[in-house]
C-alpha cells in the first residue's frame, strides 16, 4: 500500500494512509513512498524518489495532475515562508503541527499519486539498493548538527575576506545537506541550505569541531590511480601510490612525487595518452573495453551513464571511487550504530569520523574496513585532530 509521511523527521511521526491522516495505530502493509524519512523503520519499504533517479514531485508528476500540483506546491510554500517570516525553524517543529489537516490529506493524496505513477513508469535501477542504503545515511548526517565554533579560530578573523566568511559560515546552517543525485557520476553534492563542507575554504575548516574528542579522517591514498588499476585488474601497490608510479611505471628517481601525480591527472583527464604512461599497466583501452559499451559507462556498482568517449574513462573512474566511500560509510555507520562515535560528514574520497577517546581502540579495525572494499585492499591515509583543519598523520 502506498503512504506519505507528514514530516521528515524522526520525532514528527504521522502517516496519509489510504485517504486518512494516522498519527498513531499504522496500517502493517505499508509497501511504497516518495521519500525515506526517519519514522520510516520498516527496511522494505520501497522509494519512488530513487526509481526517478532523484527528480522532483514537480519534474516526476504526470501531465493530468501538474496543475493541481502546481497549486498545492504554491500554498506549500506559502506556508514554510509564512514560518520563516515568524522565525519558526521546521528542525524544531512538525509541520503537521503547522497546517491544517485538510490541506495535509490533499498534498499527500497528490503525492501519492506521483509515486504510484513513477512505480508504474520507472523501472528499478540496478544499483538501488545501493543507493537506498547511501540516503538513509546522508539523512542522519543532515539531523546531526555540525559543532561550528570559533573558539581557537582567532587567526581567521585578522584577514577581512577571511573574517566576512567565517562570520558567515557561524551565522548559516550547521547541518549538512547532501544531494544525493547532484552529480551524474554519483560524486556527492549538497543542496543550497546545506553547511557547505564540500566548497568551503581551506582555512574555514577550522571552524569545524568534533562534538567528541577527535576527528578521525580516511581517505583513500592516490584513490582514482588505485580504482584504475584496480578495474584493469593489477594488484594494489601498499606504498604510496605516486611514488610507485614513478619508481616502476616511469622509472625517474629524479622526478618528485608531485611531478608525478600531474603527470597522472593529465593522462587521466586528458582524451589523449600521456607519453610517459604510454605502454605502461595504465592501458586506457582495455579498461574501456571492458566498462564503456555503446556510449555508456557501466561501472562495478551498477551505474551505466551515458558519456562520450572523451570523458568516459573520467566518469569511470570518479564515478567508481565515489561509490567504492560511500560503500565504505555505510559500511563503518552500521558498525558505530551503538557507539558514541559516529560518521561526521564526507568530503569526495574522504570519511570523517567524530571519535570518542574511550573508543579510540575502533580505529584499527575501521581502518581495516575501509581499506577493504569490493575492488581490492587500498592503501589507506589516516589523520586526527580537534578540528577539520590541523590533522595530523596517525599511525597504528
Amino acid at each position: 500500500m502506498i503512504f506519505q509521511t507528514l514530516d521528515d523527521k524522526s520525532d514528527c511521526v504521522g502517516m496519509y494512509v489510504d485517504g486518512k491522516l494516522h498519527f498513531d495505530d499504522f496500517p502493517s502493509n505499508l509497501t511504497k513512498t516518495w521519500k525515506y524519512t526517519g519514522s520510516i523503520v520498516d527496511s522494505d519499504i520501497e522509494y519512488a524518489w530513487l526509481r526517478c533517479g532523484g527528480q522532483s514531485l514537480k519534474q516526476a508528476c504526470p501531465e493530468e495532475l501538474i496543475e493541481e500540483w502546481r497549486r498545492l506546491q504554491r500554498r506549500f510554500e506559502a506556508y514554510l515562508k509564512s514560518f520563516r517570516i515568524g522565525k519558526i525553524s521546521m528542525r524544531e517543529h512538525c509541520f503537521f503541527d503547522l497546517v491544517p489537516n485538510d490541506f495535509l490529506q490533499q498534498f499527500c493524496e497528490a503525492k501519492n499519486q506521483i509515486t504510484e505513477y513513477v512505480f508504474e513508469n520507472y523501472e528499478k535501477p540496478e544499483n538501488y539498493e545501493h543507493l537506498d542504503k547511501v540516503q538513509k545515511l546522508l539523512y542522519k548526517i543532515k539531523y546531526r548538527d555540525l559543532n561550528i565554533s570559533s573558539e581557537n579560530s582567532k587567526s581567521l578573523f585578522y584577514k577581512t575576506h577571511i573574517r566576512e566568511r567565517a562570520q558567515k559560515l557561524l551565522k548559516g546552517s550547521k547541518h549538512i545537506d547532501y544531494n544525493l543525485f547532484g552529480t551524474v557520476t554519483g560524486r556527492l553534492a549538497t543542496n543550497t541550505s546545506s553547511f557547505p563542507i564540500l566548497t568551503m575554504m581551506k582555512e574555514l575548516r577550522k571552524l569545524v569541531k568534533p562534538h567528541n574528542d577527535w576527528f578521525i579522517s580516511l581517505d583513500y591514498n592516490g584513490a582514482e590511480a588505485r580504482t584504475f588499476l584496480a578495474l584493469a585488474g593489477k594488484t594494489q601497490p601498499q606504498e604510496d601510490i605516486h611514488e610507485w608510479n614513478k619508481n616502476n611505471v616511469i622509472r625517474k628517481k629524479d622526478l618528485t612525487r608531485d611531478e608525478m601525480k600531474t603527470i597522472f591527472f593529465t593522462w587521466l583527464y586528458s582524451p589523449d595518452e600521456h607519453i610517459a604512461l604510454k605502454n605502461s599497466i595504465y592501458n586506457k583501452a582495455d579498461v574501456l573495453e571492458k566498462y564503456y559499451i555503446d556510449g555508456r559507462v557501466n561501472t562495478p556498482f551498477k551505474r551505466s551513464i551515458i558519456v562520450d568517449d572523451r570523458k568516459a574513462l573520467n566518469y569511470l573512474v570518479q564515478s567508481t571511487t565515489a561509490d567504492l566511500v560511500l560503500d565504505k560509510a555505510v559500511e563503518i555507520d552500521k558498525f558505530l550504530q551503538d557507539k558514541k562515535s559516529f560518521v561526521s560528514h564526507i568530503v569526495h574520497d574522504e570519511i570523517v569520523l567524530d571519535m570518542v577517546d574511550d573508543e579510540r581502540e575502533l580505529i584499527v579495525d575501521i581502518k581495516k574496513m575501509f581499506a577493504e572494499n569490493i575492488l581490492g585492499n587500498y592503501l589507506v591515509n589516516l589523520k586526527a585532530g580537534k578540528n577539520y583543519l590541523d590533522l595530523e598523520d596517525l599511525k597504528l
